[in-house]
């Protein structure tokens, strides 16, 4: 039987049943190995599967401002570029000896140059990154009061690191090896941006949608957010709501009991819906019946974050992309009826409709690859200790998941045609150095980014009624985005712009044959980051193997 002909076979009979990925053909020596239903489908490019490890809070220069430099001191895991190594957009010279944020006096006493952090201080303190706080540290450009308005000191700290000023501060190689390595081997971007100014629902939202507007209360005990007052959604100024800072998704048994909300819109899992193609959203901490090891289940399971020698609570519901969809939430947290199902929208029958609506804990998504169930597409959330958000987790125990995830998937067979890509939701209001004027504008009171009421000029860009809204201004704030995959460039930075709903195209791109999602989503208008792959050539990019504690090159397969 031709490779086509049983394709053809398995696109039929097989597409969107996760239970039956190896059911269609023998693998002994007489016939040809089975070809899972994912591999079968037809891609625009070479990859079958996506894994988005979705972070928290980093701004492009908190992670790679000196890349490929590192310090190097002793005592800390040394990173030494190859030799042609690329630079990035990134900190040198006067912006870190005489940095308008260290110049500007409107910043008092807590006035800053970048800094290096160094391994001891990756516990940091969680930097103010609100819609209106973002823009008003950009200041129309000049990038020079992040102090004043983004920066919160931790108490206890010396010099700058006890103050406001350090929100300037950066991480280099010696503590964010193992992305500085990623990078070092595979592509990324110096070019990527938050699709809007603000703080994380809004990110998570963007990477799914494109979209934070259509935005229903649930329950609120705010009012709309005025220049002087916070809250998580403005009047959109055409008869709607835009969600513009954190809150909590409606009917969630973990959420908030105060303050929730949906968003009216379509997202990228509709789309895969329709067209049967295997998907999920796989959050830390989802699957409510487990039991840690401390002892902590339900909503409250908790872990320590080692550098913060603190616990958290795994789940963060207002990080939950799928969630604030009638149409991909998991209320209930209630669990896929089998391994087997995980990423599709039937059970293992093919009829009945699959409890988890594709919404499910990380460790599911273990679990499933390792039996051979492995989706197109997998958006993935550490458990909060992990997930890099300062105040709770940080870059150390960051790497542990993130070499994980990666050292897990480069031992399976599909990883040649996988790519992982790592990025952020938002920057949590740390400085950058680099500034894009908004393409898409906004006129609204919380809007302070050139003046009172302005971010950005000319029409607000269309809502989900179709009429020009509110709220969604930007580019918002650089952030990392590194590509890691046999199909990346190798050792290659990219400048061209993309933002948070550039994840979303791929996938239209590479699956759904372009389709968009309508409803003034930025999937429309969204940067293509196919410029970090090379799919003209072989698609044969060694492996990277590393050890989860020091970010360094392991010399082999890890145990899994």
């Amino acid at each position: 039987m031709d490779c086509m002909y049983r394709r053809a076979l398995l696109a039929v009979s097989c597409v969107g049943l996760a239970a039956t990925l190896f059911a269609c053909g023998s693998s002994n020596s007489s016939n040809p190995p089975a070809v899972s239903t994912q591999d079968a489908l037809a891609t625009a490019t070479p990859i079958k599967h996506l894994v988005v490890i979705y972070g928290e809070n980093v701004s492009f220069d908190h992670y790679f401002a000196t890349y490929p430099n590192a310090t190097n001191p002793s005592g800390e895991p040394a990173f030494t570029a190859a030799a042609g190594t690329p630079a990035v957009n990134g900190l040198s010279g006067a912006l870190l000896a005489a940095n308008p944020n260290f110049t500007n006096t409107a910043n008092g006493a807590d006035a800053a140059n970048p800094f290096r952090l160094d391994r001891t201080q990756a516990a940091t303190a969680d930097q103010n990154h609100a819609y209106t706080a973002e823009q008003q540290a950009a200041n129309n450009g000049a990038l020079d009061l992040f102090p004043k308005y983004t920066g919160r000191g931790t108490s206890g700290g010396a010099g700058a690191f006890g103050t406001k000023g350090q929100v300037m501060g950066y991480f280099d190689g010696n503590t964010v090896t193992a992305l500085w390595n990623y990078a070092q081997k595979f592509a990324m971007s110096d070019n990527a941006w938050t699709t809007t100014y603000g703080p994380s629902t809004p990110g998570a939202l963007e990477v799914v949608a494109g979209q934070t507007n259509g935005f229903q209360i649930v329950v609120s005990s705010k009012q709309p957010a005025t220049a002087t007052t916070s809250s998580y959604y403005i009047n959109d100024g055409a008869g709607g709501l835009t969600m513009i800072n954190d809150v909590d998704p409606g009917y969630d048994v973990c959420s908030s009991t105060t303050d929730t909300g949906m968003i009216n819109a379509k997202n990228i899992g509709d789309l895969l819906n329709a067209k049967q193609i295997t998907w999920g959203g796989f959050m830390g901490g989802f699957n409510l019946q487990t039991t840690n090891a401390n002892g902590t289940t339900g909503c409250k399971r908790s872990t320590v974050a080692t550098a913060v020698n603190a616990a958290t609570a795994d789940y963060i519901p207002h990080h939950n992309w799928f969630q604030y969809f009638k149409s991909t939430a998991n209320p209930q947290h209630t669990r896929p009826s089998s391994t087997a199902a995980i990423g599709s929208s039937l059970e293992t029958d093919g009829k009945t409709a699959e409890p988890a609506n594709h919404q499910y804990d990380s460790d599911d998504f273990f679990a499933a690859v390792k039996a051979g169930n492995y989706p197109s597409v997998s958006f993935l959330k550490a458990p909060a200790a992990q997930d890099a958000h300062a105040g709770y987790s940080d870059p150390l125990d960051e790497q542990q998941f993130v070499t994980k995830v990666v050292n897990f998937l480069m031992q399976q067979p599909d990883w040649q045609n996988t790519a992982v890509v790592v990025t952020y939701d938002d920057s949590d209001g740390w400085y950058d150095h680099q500034y894009m004027a908004p393409v898409h504008s906004s006129m609204a009171s919380a809007d302070q980014l050139n003046g009172n009421g302005v971010c950005g000029s000319g029409t607000q860009p269309t809502g989900v009624a179709g009429a020009p809204v509110n709220g969604r201004c930007g580019p918002g704030t650089r952030i990392p985005f590194v590509v890691i995959s046999p199909w990346a460039k190798a050792n290659y930075v990219d400048h061209t712009f993309i933002d948070q709903a550039s994840v979303v195209r791929f996938i239209e791109d590479n699956w759904l044959g372009g389709a968009r999602l309508g409803g003034g989503s930025f999937d429309a208008v969204a940067g293509d980051m196919r410029g970090m792959f090379d799919f003209a050539g072989k698609g044969n990019l060694p492996v990277l193997y590393l050890d989860g504690a020091q970010g360094t090159q392991l010399s082999a397969a890890p145990a899994m």
